[in-house]
């Protein structure tokens, strides 16, 4: 049995058992995000997430900042300056049939490497004279950055290649695609370390999910099933992560890692036995439906991307707003929230920690579940062995490049998906750059980014760290 807190318990405040919007006449807005807590929140914890939310918006001030601009700014000097293709590059915005008829993007590569290169040196001198002023670089020019250095990236690579001509929307439409079960892992991943718990298991959650789906849309003959087991398929991973990380409060990270390798070597010994003997009956899966919304999926450059997708596609753009409201603007979020930053005070204010934090992993495990759906019900419609590739880890990565939101977590996957997408591109176009550099370049952003571009990314103050009642 659990031991007593001595004296009487406190009321609890409204955001453990109450109103979101309603509370007495002593409370104050949440700190973090605008929500609604009682002013009985323990100082300790309004700290914890106050500074949860300064670390979000600002990040801290350092030279890390400027020396990094200053490094891509070289880069860009020796590859979109000196090495600049002497030649006009097209990016088209707007295919036969759309709607609506766009001019392509046409700029010469001279001009917008040195440009580029203009561009990213004032900014690195900015940021020198803002740290050393004890300031952060401003929002817009991180922005600003971003996007000098990737277009001036895709002016050198698609201006050095045989046919220097592009279709952006087809190459912003398939990155969108190559990202959705990132964007899933990365979310189901938000929900467990925002309430605490690591999770290294994205990978598996992935993987099971697509094998869950393979099969149960197989022997089912239909892609609801599918869908439906992939995410049960999923959050059985995820019970036994909960289960073993925190009702026994084994180590976090090893039983992830664990739950990796044993869904792998499960899913690759059933297909080796049993799938790829009968692919027939487990292993031929229907594909979800695909659906483009009429007029609007014609609109150039954004018609493809958000108006012509599979079910998967569009549960994924909920999902993102979803998971950002309940998690900012609901009860369920500030409790989230300050389990993964103060439990104690969580649980002296009235809220179960250990049972929030239980059921949020299993509720992360099947969001993830919905990305490995994603593999065998609109991929490739058949399970292989380790399809997933890696993708849990690089969806872990891109949850701490976004700084656990779910904004950022999306903007992250985007940024692998197009690496992804570009490297087959190119591939095509007959570029001379190694595809191993494409192939790392979001790696070496992720790095880079990490290292101080957009701030210290700063998890929750308890994440990894089992709770037990005192």
């Amino acid at each position: 049995m659990s031991s007593q807190h001595p004296g009487p318990r406190p009321e609890p405040a409204p955001w453990a058992s109450g109103s979101t919007t309603g509370g007495p006449a002593g409370s104050t807005p949440d700190s973090t995000h605008g929500g609604t807590a009682a002013a009985t929140l323990p100082p300790q914890a309004e700290a914890e997430l106050s500074t949860t939310a300064a670390n979000e918006v600002v990040g801290v001030t350092s030279w890390r900042t400027p020396v990094v601009l200053g490094l891509l700014s070289l880069v860009a000097l020796l590859l979109f300056g000196l090495n600049a293709p002497d030649n006009t590059v097209s990016f088209r915005v707007s295919e036969a049939g759309d709607l609506f008829r766009v001019p392509d993007l046409v700029v010469h590569g001279v001009l917008w490497g040195w440009l580029t290169v203009a561009v990213l040196a004032g900014l690195t001198v900015l940021a020198f004279l803002r740290a050393r002023a004890g300031a952060q670089l401003p929002r817009w020019a991180v922005l600003v950055v971003g996007f000098f250095f990737v277009s001036g990236f895709l002016v050198w690579v698609v201006g050095s290649a045989r046919s220097p001509d592009v279709s952006l929307s087809g190459l912003l439409a398939g990155s969108v695609a190559l990202a959705i079960p990132l964007i899933f892992g990365s979310l189901g991943g938000l929900l467990c370390e925002r309430s605490g718990v690591i999770n290294i298991a994205i990978e598996g959650q992935l993987l099971f999910g697509a094998f869950s789906a393979a099969v149960a849309g197989s022997l089912s003959g239909s892609a609801w099933v599918g869908l439906l087991a992939a995410v049960l398929g999923a959050g059985l991973v995820s019970l036994v992560l909960a289960v073993f990380s925190i009702t026994y409060r084994v180590n976090q990270v090893i039983v992830g890692v664990v739950l990796n390798v044993l869904v792998s070597g499960l899913t690759g010994f059933l297909f080796a036995t049993v799938l790829e003997s009968n692919p027939g009956v487990f292993n031929s899966p229907p594909r979800l439906p695909r659906f483009a919304v009429p007029v609007l999926s014609e609109i150039p450059l954004i018609g493809p991307i958000v108006f012509d997708q599979s079910v998967i596609g569009y549960l994924m753009y909920a999902a993102v707003a979803l998971v950002w409201f309940a998690l900012y603007k609901t009860r369920w979020g500030l409790r989230t929230r300050s389990v993964g930053e103060h439990p104690k005070a969580a649980d002296t204010l009235g809220v179960k920690v250990n049972a929030l934090r239980f059921r949020n992993v299993l509720l992360g495990g099947m969001v993830a579940g919905l990305g490995g759906a994603f593999y065998t019900l609109v991929s490739v419609s058949a399970f292989t062995r380790d399809m997933t590739s890696g993708a849990g880890y690089i969806a872990l990565a891109a949850l701490i490049f976004g700084r656990w939101n779910p904004v950022g977590a999306l903007l992250a996957s985007l940024l692998f998906g197009f690496a992804s997408n570009l490297q087959s591109i190119l591939s095509f176009l007959g570029t001379p750059v190694p595809s191993q550099f494409l192939a790392m370049l979001p790696y070496v952003v992720t790095i880079l980014a990490v290292a101080g571009l957009v701030g210290v990314s700063r998890g929750p103050a308890a994440i990894g760290k089992p709770y037990t009642k005192e």
